[in-house]
């Protein structure tokens, strides 16, 4: 604090420019606005920019910004204040039209019906675990940094899971998602999306889908849990307002369910993820992913869409075109875990070894990316325009899961990286 500054934000932000100062305690922050968008624009593009005017006040940007460094405060400027979200009234009477009218008419839903979480019904959630209704269960926002958090605590996500159709059965891997704390819903201008991923024997005892269909919607705990989640990080987290926390210039389909991935331990001949992760085998455990999307898989370069030997090749030839700010995480069929197994890849290390060294960019192209620096282990290093290099840094940014119904050997990859690993079981 004490240091002059000067915000330069694009038009597109202005109302989440202004929001966000003042839930800061910066009500009359000075903040100077900028045409936009400012992606893909040339220097000459970005220099009529700054030397011409403000959009919102029509004031010359460069002069504007100055003033904003030099000039002193006044009376309004000096004030301090923030907003404190309304919470509403603790109980609502009302036939259930008018409820559910409520509910979607304040933004509390994903428009879709929800059920509606009488106090029978929150009761009834809340003894899916021994944890106190009023025990924090963790804090969540659309970009960590950027906006406020929101803390919550186990009744409020109880409410929420009743919303979304959840049974007390499915609650302690909500509660566990909760405790991620990564929201489903992002601010970001990019369409972003989810992935959970559970491992353990709960899989089983909740009849969660992993065969068959296993992330559509096909089982009920893959619905609702996905659903919850999207639920409470609009609730809870002030994720999902169109204009002021989410961004996303198309949207994304994901975002109703996310992508609820119980790994098909069963028929996978690999170590389950949450082994990975320093669990135990019999203990149950949640996932995190973010990141762009997730895509069916084709064949490898010249080898058409139908599946092919070279499975390794065809998760290569998939990558290709993923972000590199995103990890990748290979969904594979059993019927392809069994056909890597076949080429050699006894373990996961060597295949995602392998699988990171050929899926690789043009440097040319690594240079023009906006995070391409961050890929080339010497940026300074004399390296030809046309060689490749991999996508990643390294290859921890890339993992496997095993799921579905071997009715045909297919994988999925998501441009997707992971967060965090939280036990359900301490939720229960």
């Amino acid at each position: 604090m004490g240091i002059p500054t000067a915000p330069m934000v694009t038009i597109a932000f202005k109302d989440l420019a202004y929001s966000n100062a003042a839930q800061r305690g910066m009500p009359h922050e000075r903040i100077c606005f900028t045409p936009h968008p400012v992606w893909g624009k040339t220097d000459a593009e970005m220099y009529a920019y700054l030397e011409g005017n403000d959009p919102v006040t029509g004031k010359p940007l460069m002069k504007e910004v100055t003033d904003a460094l030099t000039q002193p405060l006044n009376a309004d400027e000096q004030r301090s204040g923030t907003v404190t979200p309304p919470v509403g009234a603790p109980m609502y009477s009302d036939t259930q039209d008018n409820l559910q009218k409520y509910f979607m008419d304040n933004g509390l839903t994903d428009f879709m019906p929800i059920i509606l979480p009488t106090q029978e019904r929150v009761d009834a959630m809340l003894k899916g675990t021994s944890h106190s209704p009023d025990e924090q269960v963790g804090k969540m926002c659309a970009a960590k940094g950027s906006y406020p958090e929101w803390s919550y605590n186990v009744r409020q996500v109880a409410i929420n899971a009743v919303m979304a159709g959840a049974t007390p059965e499915y609650f302690p891997i909500i509660l566990a998602i909760a405790a991620s704390e990564l929201p489903s819903l992002s601010s970001s201008t990019n369409s972003f999306c989810t992935a959970a991923v559970v491992n353990g024997p709960i899989r089983d005892k909740l009849n969660m889908n992993y065969g068959i269909g296993a992330m559509g919607p096909f089982a009920q705990p893959n619905t609702t849990i996905g659903r919850a989640w999207t639920l409470l990080s609009k609730n809870l987290g002030s994720c999902g307002q169109p204009g002021m926390t989410y961004m996303g210039t198309l949207g994304n389909s994901v975002n109703y369910g996310n992508l609820i991935i119980p790994e098909n331990e069963k028929d996978s001949p690999y170590t389950p993820l949450h082994v990975e992760k320093g669990f135990k085998p019999e203990e149950n455990v949640v996932s995190v992913f973010f990141g762009m999307d997730v895509r069916q898989g084709q064949g490898g370069a010249g080898l058409g869409v139908k599946p092919v030997p070279r499975y390794d090749q065809a998760f290569a030839f998939n990558f290709s075109t993923c972000a590199p700010l995103f990890g990748g995480l290979m969904i594979c069929d059993p019927l392809v875990a069994q056909g890597l197994v076949e080429l050699g890849y006894k373990t996961k290390e060597p295949l995602i070894d392998w699988v990171w060294k050929n899926s690789t960019i043009s440097v040319k192209d690594a240079k023009s990316s906006l995070f391409g620096t961050r890929f080339t282990q010497n940026p300074n290093a004399d390296i030809s325009d046309d060689a490749r290099i991999p996508i990643w840094r390294n290859s921890s940014f890339i993992h496997m899961v095993v799921v579905g119904g071997q009715t045909n050997p297919y994988h999925m990859v998501a441009n997707m990286s992971y967060r965090s690993s939280v036990s359900i079981d301490k939720w229960t």
